[in-house]
């Protein structure tokens, strides 16, 4: 038998706030799309969702999952909800119940004071409909103060336990703000520390699972599309690849071999680091030049001041230029940056290939691209990365706005 770590002794204890792992929450609910819509929510201040439909099925997720705090949804009536109560009391539950309502009704009032009795450490209820602030206001007593950690994982185990997934983010045409496909980021979920950036875990490309990782983001967009295509139509996906793979025959041939066949796929961009394609310009041109061929295209990313050695090609395969964030970011009040992104645009034009913009997270920076002549935008102003489900709710919920 193992030692106990101090880790365990706090889930112990119920408090979540001293352990250097993300919150855990159950969340308890009879309709899956509600679950889902409340776990996106949560996911954004960092915990790690479990669901069940009702206090049958409770008791394995608590033992399984070990939650910080339990949320019982609007369509769980005041009978199951006494039900969910006794089972947390009877498990010595030590987290926090938040119940979520309409509005405040006597059944409400019940539950909260049932649950007090019981001695559960019950949370205002939230009335819907919420916001991220009202939400961020319910859980401000459980929340950490410090920043989360974020742990340094093997990309190799990240793998094979299948923490990996790709979460996607939508570009907008500068002119109309209508979508026009999406990038995809890779993400990890952690088990303990919950969504964590590339940083901790992406390998550089030296090492000898960069290939692996690289497949797994082919693979994976592939299958993502296809979901897409399903549940919100087609639409234009982009991947970032390092040189290192690209400059294998055998991973070009096995890249164009994964790419759909279906009538409705217009093609994968690949998107690589405008320092890498400088580093290697003749031989990335020639791989442009191919791919094409398979349906494949290489966008050159985080173009900035590397921007005049793509001057003066014989021949440019590449489809699309992407202003670096740092250039475009504060381009409205900055005359050297709208410079830099100016000739950018002009040498895309120049070319036949398109121009974005990315980083755009205020209007002022949204209307100075706009006048600069970019073909496309992408930023928080438009929407965060989001993973596969909610981004294709998303494209059904609203039409692109700016969220500034």
């Amino acid at each position: 038998m193992r030692a106990t770590t101090e880790a365990d002794v706090c889930v112990l204890a119920g408090g979540f706030g001293r352990r250097k792992v993300a919150p855990r929450v159950c969340i308890v609910d009879r309709k899956p799309h509600l679950r889902a819509f409340l776990a996106d929510a949560l996911e954004e201040f960092r915990f790690v969702a479990a669901e069940c439909a009702g206090a049958l099925e409770l008791p394995a997720r608590l033992a399984e999952h070990r939650p910080d705090l339990l949320v019982i949804g609007s369509t769980i009536d005041g009978i199951e909800a006494e039900a969910i109560l006794d089972t947390l009391a009877a498990t010595c539950f030590t987290g926090s119940v938040l119940t979520i309502a309409p509005r405040e009704t006597i059944m409400s009032d019940a539950i909260r004071r049932h649950g007090a009795a019981r001695g559960l450490t019950m949370l205002s209820p939230l009335a819907t409909p919420f916001s991220a602030h009202t939400l961020a206001l319910s859980l401000a007593p459980l929340l950490p103060q410090e920043p989360p950690p974020e742990p340094e994982v093997d990309a190799t185990e990240a793998l094979k336990a299948g923490w990996l997934e790709l979460w996607y983010q939508r570009c907008v045409d500068a002119h109309s703000l209508t979508p026009q496909g999406a990038e995809a980021l890779l993400r990890m979920r952690h088990p303990n520390w919950g969504v964590v950036s590339p940083s901790a875990f992406l390998p550089d490309g030296s090492d000898p699972h960069f290939r692996a990782l690289s497949e797994f983001v082919i693979t994976r967009v592939v299958a993502d599309w296809h979901y897409l295509l399903e549940h919100q139509g087609p639409i234009d996906l982009s991947i970032n690849l390092p040189v290192s793979f690209l400059g294998n025959e055998q991973a070009l041939a096995d890249l164009g071999a994964w790419m759909p066949q279906h009538p409705a796929f217009g093609g994968l961009i690949v998107e690589v680091d405008a320092a890498e394609v400088v580093d290697h310009l003749v031989e990335l041109t020639e791989i442009a030049r191919r791919l094409r061929l398979r349906n494949v295209a290489i966008a050159i990313d985080k173009v900035g001041a590397e921007w005049p050695a793509l001057m003066h090609l014989d021949a440019f395969p590449f489809v699309e230029l992407k202003v670096d964030r740092s250039f475009v970011t504060g381009c409205a009040d900055d005359r050297l940056k709208r410079s830099v992104c100016r000739r950018i645009v002009e040498l895309a034009g120049d070319y036949g290939a398109r121009c974005t913009a990315t980083g755009i997270e205020t209007r002022a920076d949204f209307q100075a691209a706009h006048e600069l002549g970019f073909d496309k935008m992408q930023g928080y102003l438009f929407g965060k990365p989001m993973g596969l489900k909610k981004f294709a709710r998303a494209a059904h919920a609203r039409p692109v706005a700016m969220h500034d």
